[in-house]
């Protein structure tokens, strides 16, 4: 029986054999090096070449360079975010301290203004810190911080830089209720600083305006008029400040005038405020002479025996 070759037929024989190929291919290259590097005969061709596969170069760097986009955008958002945060940290503690700082100045004037008043009464008053209003909506009451204990007595004025804040009219050892000017149960003595026209102030309670009473149609009193205290009371001290004319009203169909008035002092607000002591009253009203009182009762007896 006939068996194959073992040999490869002369058909699959195609070519030069792999060694020669390597061969030319080498030599080839290294010509080709030569070329390049002593004449640059393949400059132009590089640049050809360079320019077609500039498009696939920037194909295939694009999905790159979309991610390091993308990554470099929530990267900046979250670091802008942080910053903005930040800001609005400092923002706020800045804020926070420049209001604490406006509230320190305020105070301090404050303090100031009564530390002024307190001289002008020769030290005869006593510094008080507001601890809160009175439980009564009718009434209009505060409750100082300081009472029997530290020499405060009823009937005292109470004074804020301002003005007349109200009277004390309860004392406690340790506090002290004040009345305030507004509460319907409260009068003072006034005069209009511009002409001098006394009157008499009278609170109307809360929500309601206090009212200068007893002025008539014609009397001189305009919106923006100062009454202070006039001192005929024995209480407030001539000359404090108390109120201004908020409204004029003359042809009311009363005999009196309807003057609705607004308080200079901070009633509402105040924090800080002074007892006025007994040196800052008014001296006591004289006795009068016992001849002025033997006609009085003389007179009184007449007029018994007349009846």
């Amino acid at each position: 029986m006939p068996t194959l070759p073992a040999d490869t037929p002369d058909f699959f024989h195609r070519g030069p054999s792999p060694a020669a190929r390597l061969v030319f291919f080498a030599l080839l290259s290294i010509a080709l090096m030569f070329l390049d590097t002593r004449f640059r005969y393949l400059e132009q061709v590089r640049q050809v070449v360079g320019v077609a596969l500039y498009p696939v170069q920037r194909a295939m760097t694009l999905p790159g360079q979309a991610a390091a986009s993308v990554a470099a955008y929530f990267a900046s958002k979250r670091e802008l975010a942080a910053e903005n945060d930040a800001l609005k940290a400092r923002l706020a503690e800045v804020g926070a301290a420049a209001q604490g700082v406006a509230t320190t100045r305020s105070e301090n004037e404050r303090l100031k203004a009564l530390l002024d008043i307190r001289t002008r009464f020769g030290g005869a008053a006593l510094a008080v810190q507001v601890l809160y209003t009175g439980r009564d909506a009718f009434t209009q009451k505060l409750v100082v911080d300081k009472g029997r204990d530290a020499g405060v007595a009823p009937g005292a004025a109470v004074v804020d830089a301002d003005g007349i804040v109200g009277q004390v009219t309860r004392v406690f050892p340790y506090m002290a209720e004040v009345t305030l000017v507004t509460d319907k149960d409260h009068v003072i003595p006034v005069k209009i600083e511009r002409g001098g026209a006394r009157g008499v102030m009278a609170g109307s309670g809360a929500g309601r305006a206090p009212e200068l009473r007893f002025m008539p149609p014609s009397a001189d009193v305009r919106v923006g008029d100062l009454l202070v205290t006039s001192g005929l009371d024995g209480t407030y001290p001539p000359g404090l400040a108390v109120a201004r004319v908020a409204a004029v009203e003359r042809d009311t169909g009363q005999i009196f005038a309807r003057i609705a008035l607004a308080p200079v002092a901070g009633v509402d607000r105040s924090e800080q405020l002074l007892v006025l002591g007994p040196s800052a009253e008014l001296p006591a009203r004289p006795e009068e002479p016992a001849s002025a009182e033997g006609e009085k009762k003389a007179g009184r007896s007449r007029l018994r025996r007349g009846g």
